[in-house]
C-alpha cells in the first residue's frame, strides 16, 4: 500500500474531549475515527489490526476445537426473561429498541441465552455434547462511563465462546483447555509477561470468574498480584475465603492498576434449567445442558497494547499484529529504486508501507513513529550512492546500515 493512497491522514491534534490516550494516537495516526464517546468507526488501517488480533484468536480457539459462527445483535425479550436477565435493575446496559409492530427487542451485550435457544435445535442426546462455539461481533453495551477510548466502549468487538457439555467434568476439560489458550493469545500479542489469571466478581453473569487481566496504568481494575507464584485476585473480591482458596496472605500480595482483556464465566446448568433445555443421557433420562462462556473484547485489547506499547513519538505495534510489517521512507530523486524493492517486498510476501509522498524526510520519519510499523527502510540518494538502506526497529528506534542481500535477509 502506498501512503499516496491511503484514505486517512495523520494529524498532529486529536479532539480535544479525548482524554485517552489510547485513542488520541489511534486517532492522530488515523487507525480510528471518532463518532462520540465510546463509539469509534475503524479505517482500513485499524481494520487490518483487527483482523491480525482476530486470526490470533481464530488459531488458538480452533485449536482446542471451538467452531465459528455469528449469531444475530437482535434479541427477543421471551429468551431473556425467562433468566431474568432482560430486567434493567439485573442488567443495566441494554440497548432496546421496537420493531415497526411494536415488538421489543434487545441489541445484544453478550449471548448465552441465544446460544441456549439456537443449540436446543441441535442438542438431543449426549451424543451430541460437548459443543464449542464462537463469534467475532459487534456487541452494544449502553456503559455509563466511556473515557477509557477503545478500552471502554458502547460498541466494540468481541471474541465470545459458549462450551455446551454434559456436566461438570466434561466442562472443566474445556475450561482448563480455555485458559491455557487464552495465555496463548497474549503470549502472541506481547502481553503474556504482564497478563494474569484474576479471580474475580461475575457480575451480570455468575456469582465468580476468572478474568485475564493486563497489568496497565491506564487500566480500570485494580488487583492484586504475587508475580512469583502468578496469582492474581481482583480487588472487588479480596477476602480472607478467597485468600485462603489461593494460598496467600495479604501481605504476599502487591497492589496495581490493571485492565481486564478477558474473562470466562461457569455458568453450570442454571441457564439450561431456567429454559429448560435439556439432553437425555444413557439412560434416557433427561439432563440439563452445563455452559461456559468465554470473551476477549477485540478492540480492547487493541487499546491496551497501544496503552502499554507506546512512546512520546507514537504507537509501537507488536510485529504480530502490526497492519504492516515495514514502512518504506523514500527521500529525494530515487523513485525507481524505492518502486523496485517496495515490488521485491512484496513479491516475498512482506506488507510494507511505502510512504512515497512528495513531502520532506523529517514529515515521512514523524508519521512513521506516529503509525508504529515495525520496522522504518529508508531510501535515499546517499544511501543508493553506497549501495545501502537504512533499517530501523520501531521499538529501539537504533538503525542499521545494509545491503540489498542484507536487507531482505532480515525481512523476508
Amino acid at each position: 500500500m502506498r501512503v499516496s493512497n491511503l484514505v486517512t491522514k495523520t494529524s498532529k491534534n486529536a479532539p480535544a474531549d479525548e482524554v485517552a490516550k489510547n485513542a488520541q494516537l489511534l486517532i492522530r495516526a488515523g487507525y480510528i475515527y471518532k463518532v462520540m464517546a465510546g463509539v469509534y468507526a475503524y479505517t482500513p488501517l485499524g481494520l487490518r489490526v483487527i483482523e491480525n488480533i482476530k486470526h490470533i484468536v481464530r488459531e488458538e480457539m480452533n485449536a482446542i476445537g471451538g467452531q465459528e459462527l455469528i449469531m444475530t445483535n437482535l434479541q427477543p425479550r421471551e429468551d431473556w426473561e425467562i433468566t431474568t436477565r432482560w430486567d434493567d435493575k439485573v442488567v443495566d446496559i441494554w440497548f432496546k429498541t421496537k420493531l415497526k409492530d411494536d415488538t421489543e427487542v434487545g441489541l445484544a451485550w453478550s449471548h448465552e441465552e441465544a446460544i441456549m435457544t439456537m443449540m436446543k435445535n441441535y442438542i438431543k442426546s449426549y451424543k451430541d455434547l460437548p459443543v464449542n462455539v464462537y463469534q467475532f461481533q459487534t456487541k452494544l453495551r449502553n456503559e455509563v462511563r466511556a473515557k477509557s477510548g477503545i478500552m471502554r466502549g458502547r460498541e466494540f468487538v468481541m471474541k465470545d465462546m459458549y462450551s455446551l457439555s454434559t456436566g461438570q467434568e466434561q466442562h472443566e476439560i474445556f475450561y482448563q483447555a480455555t485458559i491455557e489458550a487464552y495465555k496463548k493469545v497474549y503470549d502472541r500479542l506481547g502481553l503474556g509477561q504482564d497478563t494474569y489469571v484474576t479471580f474475580a466478581s461475575g457480575g451480570a453473569f455468575t456469582q465468580f470468574s476468572h478474568e485475564f487481566q493486563t497489568i496497565c496504568d491506564a487500566g480500570e481494575d485494580t488487583i492484586y498480584v504475587n508475580r512469583e507464584k502468578g496469582i492474581a485476585v481482583n480487588e472487588e473480591v479480596l477476602n480472607d475465603e478467597t485468600l485462603a482458596t489461593l494460598g496467600v496472605t495479604r501481605d504476599e500480595l502487591t497492589e496495581t492498576k490493571s485492565a481486564e482483556v478477558g474473562n470466562i464465566f461457569n455458568f453450570g446448568t442454571d441457564k439450561s434449567e431456567q429454559m429448560g433445555i435439556f439432553y437425555t443421557d444413557e439412560n434416557d433420562t433427561k439432563v440439563p445442558i452445563f455452559l461456559g462462556s468465554y470473551g476477549i473484547g477485540i478492540t480492547r485489547v487493541m487499546g491496551v497494547i497501544v496503552e502499554k506499547f507506546s512512546d512520546e513519538k507514537g504507537i509501537v505495534w507488536p510485529e504480530t499484529i502490526a497492519p504492516y510489517k515495514v514502512y518504506l521512507v523514500s527521500i529525494g530523486a530515487v523513485a525507481t529504486q524505492a518502486d523496485a524493492l517496495y515490488d521485491e517486498l512484496t513479491s516475498r510476501g512482506v506488507e510494507v508501507l511505502y510512504d512515497d509522498r512528495d513531502e520532506r524526510a523529517g514529515a515521512k520519519f514523524a508519521d512513521a513513529e506516529l503509525l508504529g510499523i515495525p520496522y522504518r527502510v529508508t531510501v535515499s540518494e546517499r544511501l543508493i550512492a553506497d549501495h545501502k538502506f537504512e533499517y530501523t526497529p520501531r521499538n529501539t528506534g537504533t538503525s542499521e546500515l545494509l545491503t540489498a542481500e542484507e536487507l531482505l535477509a532480515k525481512l523476508s
